[in-house]
């Protein structure tokens, strides 16, 4: 009983401060010092046109999981094409994390040599990371907004669909709004 009291407590005290939220609080920061149009994260129409990017590259090549992230690793938006292999969904998501906890600074392809040198278990870190091809950061305006990671073809099929993907991202209009 004492524990559904306290359920109740927390929902109320979660729903008043959602409701804030939702009434328009523009100038929130919600504790990380910025408000959010300061924010630089890629949006839910940027990450479909991304994921859309891709499904069409990946047509011309093997069925893919496109998962995108946001700059923290937090997963955005996700797609599985019909007959993409189900155990590379986490690896997509995985390649899109990885980028983005190395603040962008480098390809999933590019940690491969990294992993069996200098930086050797990295792979082990971070609840599982993943370095071969098929994961890159996206930039808009010189900002890191997220991450892409596709899976299910060969390293080179999914280093081809994920550049394609963010090739089309920074060509278009969408990334410049």
């Amino acid at each position: 009983m004492v524990f559904i009291k306290s359920l109740v407590s927390l929902t109320l005290l979660l729903g008043s401060s959602l409701g804030a939220c939702a009434a328009g609080n523009k100038t929130a920061t919600n504790g990380i010092g910025s408000t959010p149009a300061q924010r630089h994260v890629i949006s839910i129409d940027e990450a479909n046109s991304l994921i859309a990017a891709a499904v069409k590259e990946a047509n011309t090549v093997i069925p893919e999981n496109v998962a995108i992230v946001d700059p923290s690793g937090m997963l955005v938006a996700f797609h599985r094409m019909d007959n993409a292999f189900p155990g590379s969904i986490d690896i997509s998501i995985k390649k899109a994390r990885t980028t983005v906890l190395f603040n962008g600074a480098y390809a999933t392809a590019d940690l491969n040599a990294a992993a069996q040198g200098p930086l050797y278990g990295v792979e082990e870190t971070n609840g599982g990371l993943i370095v071969f091809g098929g994961g890159l950061p996206i930039y808009k305006d010189d900002y890191l907004i997220g991450g892409i990671g596709v899976s299910g073809g060969s390293p080179d099929q999914d280093v081809q669909v994920v550049k394609a993907a963010v090739d089309w991202f920074s060509n278009s209009t969408l990334s410049a709004y």
